[in-house]
């Protein structure tokens, strides 16, 4: 069997089972099968394929017609400028979220010495990809999950920030250490009432989408450690949902923060 014809089987078996993306899906499952680009996919689709990585490929396909996520199905993620490893033991980053660092860089200066703590790191997209752009900040990263912690700990290896960042395993309210420059996070924010309507709430962990009842639970631990922590003319970044800004605002300014 050559590539085309394994391409075709992988459109045919997502198609069937209702995955609307099943063309870039099967091209990206298949490209990762064989260890090679895209690209290099399209313009080699003559070839042979072999069976064990035919093999590969099927599985792949398999896990993504259960509606499993690509990202956790080839582990990994693009976000910002830097692919990023992921599992099931942490959030798949969002496009959304690189509005946080936009803002960070925005206030920054390519040459200031900033401490930086992320609440909830996850697989540390987030601050990662703050400090390889800034190269005299340091991090701080915390998280409740030491498997989240574990797959922070290799991204920073692989994009060669790990001697400027310290993981702790802690949750936001049992946080005391430091004092800090700008804080950042991207919280769970989902009301839990809602969490079953989303589509892949099953693969990703809860406890990263749950914010409780209004959503807004954790925000709110959040705020009222920021307030404790954040140096005098510090920094909060954090990420709402849609429809929580006004009820975040009042929180908010109730704790210090304009």
């Amino acid at each position: 069997m050559n590539l085309i014809q394994t391409l075709k089987k992988g459109y045919q078996i997502l198609k069937q089972n209702n995955v609307d993306s099943y063309q870039l899906d099967a091209e990206i499952l298949l490209s990762n099968s064989l260890k090679i680009s895209k690209e290099e996919l399209i313009l080699n689709l003559s070839k042979k394929i072999n069976k064990l990585t035919y093999s590969k490929f099927i599985n792949y396909i398999k896990r993504r017609q259960n509606k499993e996520p690509i990202a956790y199905i080839i582990n990994k993620k693009e976000f910002w400028r830097n692919e990023f490893f992921v599992n099931k033991n942490v959030l798949i980053p969002r496009p959304e979220t690189e509005h946080i660092v936009e803002e960070c860089l925005k206030i920054i200066g390519k040459n200031h010495k900033k401490r930086i703590l992320e609440i909830g790191i996850g697989s540390g997209s987030l601050i990662l990809s703050i400090l390889k752009e800034r190269k005299f900040c340091f991090g701080v990263g915390i998280d409740k999950s030491k498997n989240a912690i574990k797959v922070a700990k290799y991204n920073a290896n692989l994009h060669q920030v790990i001697n400027r960042i310290n993981f702790i395993k802690s949750d936001v309210d049992n946080f005391k250490s430091g004092k800090y420059d700008l804080i950042i996070s991207n919280p769970p924010y989902i009301d839990k009432l809602k969490l079953k309507y989303l589509g892949v709430s099953e693969f990703e962990p809860l406890h990263a989408l749950n914010g409780g009842l209004e959503g807004i639970e954790v925000l709110i631990k959040v705020v009222l450690k920021a307030s404790q922590l954040l140096k005098v003319n510090g920094k909060l970044i954090v990420e709402i949902g849609e429809n929580q800004k006004y009820k975040m605002k009042e929180i908010l300014k109730k704790n210090n923060f304009f």
